[in-house]
Formats: structure tokens, C-alpha cells, sequence
């Protein structure tokens, strides 16, 4: 049983169970847009955004969102010269190119994301897939050549964080190859995935031991910045790819898929949809990993449980799969 959210106060000290009430929202917009220098989205307006939104990429925005898409959306205002939201969103959607509209998208997009993020995943692998995986490679029975999807990877923390941990597992010298993709719908992050670039402070998010082996600190001019070696950046490549777009241009099966984090975005219809295009894309034997936040219950009849957020196929999985979580 799931412990009760703790009740919220709003500014007059009258407590309520979910967040701010309506009134309590719009007047909140009302003061972002005023400290923003724009008059406040109106409901239309914001419904045609949201609307397009959910259209281009999947994401549901809920009216509580408002404040944050204006807060988002400002800089575009400015940098194009609208008058206001309104004004922008109209000529973003109308009468400007795609470059505009992946910006707005760019904008409105969550890119936190961190190294190690949730290591109960890793740690699942190091102890409970990864043996397996030496003993057919060793035998001939399976090729020793791994592929990892990081799905919405955002800066690239997820995706190097995986070849970090393959590569660590399954090094060159033993005769594996380790090849991870990372996707995402936004341009701008993927450019500074592709860079492999961060602030050294990012270096606490790692442990030693692939710090050491796999991390370069800066010097000189590069001082307080941290940046891939060259083993993990080979491993690594970059695809803009929208999860809501009825076929994705990828090829071949991958043994892991990182979905996390993303999918709490979607409405259950997109949700159901990009799972089971993404499942089309995992081998027969491999491992469907969802954030925390985020479960496949409802799809028991194409994925089976190992452990939560953690899955398999169901064609492959069953009661006797070593890698389940004992009951």
C-alpha cells in the first residue's frame, strides 16, 4: 500500500490533497506572465499547443503545466520577436518552418537526466545477465557482440553509462564488441550527447573504478569540465528519433532497451503504442528496462515481470527464466 500524499497548503492556508486549485493555478500564470512581460496563454491558446504537442510527440500537457510551458516558451518569444505567447505560437505552427517547431519542441522537452541513474538496474545486470551472457559468448552459442537501445537518452549520461558497464564487462581484449545507440526527440540535447561534455561536478554521479577508466578531466582552457574517453564515445552514436513516429528508422535487434523516465508522459493509448514498437526492435532473449516511476502491468500479455520495471518477452520469459525475481 502506497503511503498517502502529504496534503499542500495554497497562500490563503487552506489545505488541499493534489496541488493548486484552479483559481489558485491561474493566478499563479498570471504572475509568470507578468514577471515573464507577456500577457498570460489563453485557454485557447494553449489548447492548440497542447493539442500539438500531444500530435508531434506524445506528451500530454495537463493544465498545471501552463506556468511551466510559459516559463519554457519565453526565450523563443523573445528570440523571434512575438508580441506574446499567442503571437509566437502562431507563427510557429503556422507560418514558420520545422527548424521553429523543433525548437518549440526543444524547449518544452525534459532533458535532466543523470549517470547511474536508478543502478538497481546495472546492478541486475552485472549479477544476474551478465554471467550467462560470458558463458554462451565463451561456448560459440551466442555472438559476442552486444547492442543497447537508450531511448529519450536527453545529454547522453544514460547511453555512456551503458557502455560504461558493457565495456567494463565485455572488454575488446576478450573479443566482444559493444555498440549503444542513444535516441531522442529533442536536437539540442543530442548535440551536447554527441559532444560527451559536463561539468566536472557530473563526476560525482560515477563510480571510481569507470571514472578512472573511462572519464577525461580537463585542463587549460577545459578546466571544471569532464568529457568521455575515446573508448565509450566509439561505442556510442545519436539519433534524433520521435517515439511517437509509426516507424523508426533503426535496424537490427537490441539485447537491452532503456525506456525510462518518458513514458509517465504519454496517455495509455501512445504508451501501448511505443512499447510495442520499441519490443519490436528487442531480441527474442533480451531485457525491456522502464523508469521508477513507470509500469508494464497492463501489458502482461506481451512483456513478463523479472523484477519491477524490469521485463522481458513473453515470448522468450517464463517461470523458470533465471533471471526472475524469486516470488
Amino acid at each position: 500500500m502506497t503511503e498517502p500524499r502529504p496534503r499542500k497548503k495554497d497562500p490563503t492556508g487552506t489545505s488541499f490533497p493534489w496541488g493548486p486549485l484552479p483559481a489558485d493555478l491561474r493566478r499563479l500564470d498570471r504572475e509568470m506572465a507578468q514577471g515573464l512581460g507577456f500577457p498570460s496563454l489563453t485557454d485557447a491558446e494553449f489548447s492548440r499547443l497542447r493539442d500539438w504537442v500531444e500530435k508531434e510527440s506524445g506528451i500530454h500537457l495537463t493544465d498545471a503545466k501552463r506556468g511551466l510551458v510559459m516559463g519554457r516558451l519565453a526565450k523563443r518569444v523573445r528570440a523571434v520577436g512575438a508580441t506574446g505567447f499567442g503571437a509566437y505560437i502562431e507563427r510557429a505552427l503556422g507560418s514558420a518552418g520545422p527548424e521553429e517547431r523543433a525548437r518549440l519542441l526543444d524547449a518544452l522537452c525534459t532533458n535532466e537526466t543523470h549517470f547511474f541513474r536508478e543502478i538497481h538496474h546495472f546492478d541486475f545486470l552485472e549479477k544476474r545477465v551478465f554471467p550467462s551472457w560470458r558463458v554462451t559468448g565463451t561456448t560459440g552459442r551466442i555472438p559476442r557482440h552486444i547492442r543497447a537501445w537508450s531511448a529519450a537518452c536527453s545529454t547522453g549520461e544514460e547511453p555512456y553509462t551503458l557502455a560504461m558497464v558493457l565495456l567494463k564487462n565485455f572488454p575488446r581484449s576478450s573479443g566482444w564488441s559493444v555498440e549503444v545507440l542513444g535516441t531522442d526527440l529533442s536536437g539540442h540535447a543530442l548535440q551536447r550527447a554527441a559532444a560527451a561534455v559536463w561539468p566536472i561536478e557530473k563526476a560525482a554521479e560515477i563510480p571510481s573504478a569507470f571514472l578512472k577508466s573511462f572519464m577525461r578531466r580537463g585542463t587549460g582552457p577545459e578546466e571544471g569540465k569532464m568529457k568521455a574517453g575515446p573508448e565509450i564515445r566509439e561505442a556510442v552514436h545519436f539519433l534524433r528519433l520521435n517515439l511517437c513516429a509509426e516507424v523508426y528508422p533503426v535496424s537490427g535487434a537490441f539485447d537491452l532497451i532503456f525506456c525510462r523516465n518518458v513514458l509517465i508522459y504519454f496517455n495509455w493509448d501512445t504508451k501501448r503504442k511505443v512499447i510495442g514498437r520499441l519490443l519490436s526492435h528487442l531480441a527474442p532473449t533480451g531485457y525491456f528496462f522502464s523508469g521508477h516511476a513507470e509500469s508494464l502491468n497492463e501489458l502482461s500479455n506481451v512483456v513478463t515481470t523479472l523484477q519491477p520495471t524490469v521485463y522481458r518477452p513473453l515470448r522468450t520469459a517464463d517461470s523458470t527464466d533465471p533471471t526472475r525475481e524469486a516470488p
